[in-house]
């Protein structure tokens, strides 16, 4: 083969403890879709389960997986040796970052101790994920 077939990006998928409401934090904070939701399996606990989040129609974005993870532990951020570190992070324009500051308090995500630029901000979401808010 001398190329690959043609591929896209469909979503991201976060894990996380509470994972339907990891859900519900992003779908406020972004305005997007609540899409759907499955309930946790019968050898699960209540707060697990799955969902997902989409963009509005007319927006092209990666769609939003939320999953269960009986294992997941908050991650470290910044990174610390030895614990859990973020993999992944996801960077949402703004605006106004002292504006985007405040919506993402209000969801339920705080403002991180370090900040390592002037550009953005890092907030962390309900269940320890980092995230930035970008000019």
């Amino acid at each position: 083969m001398d190329r690959p077939p043609r591929m896209q990006l469909g979503a991201l998928t976060m894990v996380a403890a509470r994972p339907r409401m990891l859900a519900r934090f992003y779908s406020t904070l972004l305005g997007w879709p609540y899409i759907r939701e499955e309930d946790p399996d019968p050898d699960q606990p209540p707060e697990s389960g799955y969902a997902l989040v989409c963009p509005p129609e007319g927006v092209a974005a990666l769609a939003l997986n939320f999953d269960y993870d009986a294992n997941y532990r908050r991650p470290a951020w910044p990174s610390v040796d030895g614990e859990q570190i973020s993999t992944q992070h996801l960077d949402v324009g703004v605006d106004d970052l002292d504006e985007a500051v405040e919506w993402a308090i209000e969801c339920g995500a705080t403002l991180a101790d370090f900040q390592p630029a002037k550009s953005h901000r890092v907030m962390i979401d309900p269940e320890g994920h980092p995230f930035c808010l970008c000019l």
